[in-house]
């Protein structure tokens, strides 16, 4: 899967100006904090009210300080510009190293990716993350399960509760379809801003979304599945020994929602 693929150290700006020794230093030994990640094209990004209010909400969940939006798109805007990038991958984080009386925010900026639509297989695991409706960088255990998942012959892994719920992937949304509806999770998960756009967009692409508890022995009900997270969406070809069909109508009815979704400058 593309999200995997190795990539160059990107660039990086903290608080508006170029990143120094000490400022990656700190990031380093002091991680904890917050991230959100987005697909810029021309200068533009898809659902970016949904990035910004993820990282205010995050913030004032883990430092008790809300996060501006307008200064967060002239951090961004600033390293775009920098780069010389209307097209890139981007990285918002929000840090407090100990001692700080303010939150330290970092944009990184890298080349521009896309998931690739190959049918993806994947493997469930018994692990679920903690404060799930956090995205947040360094997960020891979605790097763990997922390179367990490849090991075995598999893409990615599927994260499960202890009573054989499914959540979500290892870095993936996962929806199926039932042939009537996209039914996703009813299970702590990250919820992923590509879904979201989804979830939204889908009755205007004559389409319908639930939320219903996805036990791992009942994959069987469902026809189709897929994956989405920032870089885009797939088709799941397996998860286990199950196997899926891989819809193309339904993959384009979904395409056809997430375009529907506008376009926002930064």
């Amino acid at each position: 899967m593309t999200p995997h693929a190795a990539a160059p150290l990107p660039y990086a700006e903290f608080d508006g100006r170029p990143a120094t020794e000490d400022d990656l230093r700190r990031a380093a030994f002091f991680g904890y904090g917050h991230f959100t990640a987005m697909q810029v094209r021309s200068g533009r990004v898809r659902g970016l009210e949904l990035h910004l209010e993820r990282l205010d909400s995050a913030n004032r969940e883990l430092f008790e300080l809300p996060l501006d939006g307008g200064r967060v798109r002239e951090w961004i805007r600033h390293a775009l510009h920098s780069n010389g990038a209307s097209d890139a991958s981007v990285r918002v984080h929000g840090l407090r190293p100990p001692g700080a009386a303010a939150t330290t925010v970092m944009v990184t900026v890298r080349g521009p990716v896309r998931m690739s639509p190959e049918p993806v297989s994947l493997m469930s695991v018994p692990y679920a993350r903690t404060a799930p409706h956090l995205k947040r960088a360094g997960d020891f255990g979605q790097t763990y399960y997922g390179e367990l998942a490849r090991r075995a012959g598999f893409d990615d892994a599927l994260l499960t509760l202890p009573d054989g719920a499914v959540t979500e992937g290892a870095i993936t949304n996962i929806g199926f379809w039932d042939g009537v509806s996209v039914v996703w999770p009813q299970a702590p998960a990250l919820l992923g801003v590509t879904m979201a756009l989804l979830e939204r967009e889908l009755p205007g692409a004559g389409g319908r979304s639930v939320r219903r508890t996805v036990p791992k022995d009942g994959l069987g009900a469902y026809r189709s599945a897929f994956v989405t997270n920032s870089q885009g969406m797939a088709p799941v070809a397996r998860i286990d020994g199950t196997d899926f069909t891989v819809d193309e109508e339904l993959m384009k009815r979904l395409a056809a929602a997430y375009e529907a979704a506008p376009w926002d400058t930064v």
